[in-house]
């Protein structure tokens, strides 16, 4: 029989895994992907490098896990409920500029050290291509029901709008806008609302 979820071994088995999923995040954000090793993960972790084999494989396994770990941390699927409940596709588009400037900034040196390396390194080059995956649904839901709702504006077809989203979401536009020229996240928010509606909706 398998042990019960509130078993200490399987709450220690927990924590443990958590501990070395969050020094996997924190070794990319400060060090860079170059730096991501098994040795490394455990070290940062205060674990036995038998520890980490104990729960991934090899270090695609962690990488592979450690998108799903940090949206739990971030809050993905909360941030995202707003969108799917929005009233109508006019709401839910400015709830998804919410969620963008919300949640993407907190992820840019994650992002920026996947950027660097996703072109020669496989593992980054999967985890990349499975956050972009998901974001695309996510902008041709928004975008079908804009277009279902007779609220798409020309010259958009849901296909070209959902695109254009997508290529939106762009860790580079937070950091120039929120870093270099210093606005706040409300004032973001603010603005890109009234850019996102005045191209999108009807």
């Amino acid at each position: 029989m398998a042990p019960a979820i509130d078993d200490p071994h399987n709450a220690r088995s927990r924590r443990t895994r958590d501990a070395l999923l969050a020094a996997t995040r924190e070794i990319l954000e400060n060090d860079g992907f170059e730096a991501l090793t098994m040795a490394e993960v455990a070290a940062r972790a205060g674990v036995s490098r038998r520890a980490v084999y104990l729960h991934f494989r090899s270090r695609t396994d962690l990488v592979t896990e450690l998108s799903g770990f940090v949206a739990e941390q971030e809050g993905l699927a909360e941030s995202l409920a707003g969108i799917w409940e929005a009233a109508d596709a006019a709401e839910a588009l400015r709830a998804w500029v919410r969620h963008l400037t919300r949640y993407h900034p907190r992820l840019s040196a994650m992002n920026q050290a996947l950027d660097r390396v996703g072109p020669y390194d496989a593992d980054a080059a999967r985890h990349k291509r499975t956050i972009a995956d998901a974001q695309m649904d996510n902008c041709r839901r928004i975008a079908g029901r804009l277009a279902d709702e007779g609220r798409l504006a020309a010259p958009w077809t849901a296909e070209t709008a959902a695109d254009m989203l997508w290529s939106l979401i762009s860790t580079d536009l937070f950091d120039r806008i929120m870093v270099d020229r210093g606005w706040s996240r409300e004032r973001v928010e603010r603005h890109l609302v009234a850019l996102y509606e005045s191209a999108f909706v009807r």
